[in-house]
């Protein structure tokens, strides 16, 4: 493939990334990318804080409203959107900007992820009587590789099947299968990384900004009508902002209780994703919004 030219712009939750990001794409004569766990859902609009399509300021976005809530999503769906903007990107003559607070899925695609086997029918069959079971499939699986299970606890439905689904198929348990298999990096030239650093006292007080604003706009009706029509149990309903509006509606908290806890919350969460990325990525440009507003625009 051509090479584009591509920068990704990272920071916590509420910390200014979206208005910055579409200056940027301007700029660049880009397109967005967003990797945020929320925002790729259709109809979860008012509580995962996604640009308006007035705010998208005729900057066409990517990984927004791309999967209904009840639809599965991972990684490797991430990485394969990834392949389908870049090659957009190449084929119009645009250039990238990759933004949005789930770093990790930044990770994957600068160090990869390994490509799982084609599981046939019969595997399929086999692995869905283990998991009548969960527990004894882990114990199971944490007999056989304990390496690879101790980090994965009894109820993660999803990697206890990926893991049996392995060793049915190939074979091999999972430590073996990735060794022979190691991951191969999506994105093979050099990415400039920025991260937006803020005061955690300064962020808290906006995160509790628009924790107020969000419920004024419509926040409860909307994890409503996604209750009613998706249930609960999407594991996209577990999200900061609906599993709290939930609680609300169970009558568990009052309006006040139900802004306090989305506001602590919402914090913790930007408390992990500052520790992630400074943790994961290295030679990253750091600053305040205004401080890499002025060096990248």
């Amino acid at each position: 493939m051509k090479n584009i030219q591509q920068l990704a712009l990272i920071g916590p939750t509420a910390s200014g990334k979206t208005a910055l990001s579409i200056k940027l794409a301007q700029k660049m004569d880009a397109y967005i990318l967003s990797i945020d766990s929320l925002s790729i859902y259709k109809e979860i609009d008012i509580v995962s804080a996604k640009p308006s399509i007035e705010e998208r300021s005729g900057i066409q976005h990517f990984g927004i409203d791309y999967l209904f809530p009840n639809e599965s999503f991972d990684v490797t769906v991430f990485i394969e959107l990834y392949h389908q903007v870049y090659a957009k990107c190449v084929s119009e003559g645009k250039n990238l900007v990759i933004v949005g607070g789930t770093s990790f899925y930044l990770k994957m695609l600068i160090e990869g992820i390994s490509t799982l086997p084609p599981i046939s029918k019969e595997t399929e069959d086999k692995v869905q009587k283990h998991l009548l079971d969960q527990k004894k499939a882990h114990a199971y699986l944490y007999a056989l590789d304990p390496d690879h299970m101790s980090s994965i606890e009894t109820n993660d439905s999803y990697r206890i099947e990926k893991a049996l689904n392995i060793i049915v198929e190939t074979g091999l348990t999972p430590t073996a299968y990735f060794a022979q298999n190691p991951p191969k990096p999506t994105i093979t030239t050099p990415l400039p990384v920025y991260q937006i650093v803020w005061d955690r006292t300064l962020l808290r007080e906006r995160i509790a900004l628009r924790t107020n604003i969000m419920v004024n706009e419509g926040l409860i009706d909307e994890v409503c009508v996604l209750e009613k029509k998706y249930t609960r149990t999407p594991h996209c309903m577990k999200a900061i902002g609906i599993k709290e509006t939930l609680a609300y509606l169970d009558g568990i908290y009052d309006k006040k209780m139900l802004i306090e806890k989305i506001t602590t919350n919402t914090a913790r969460l930007a408390k992990r994703q500052t520790t992630f990325n400074n943790s994961q990525f290295k030679d990253v440009i750091k600053g305040s919004v205004e401080e890499l507003e002025e060096i990248l625009l």
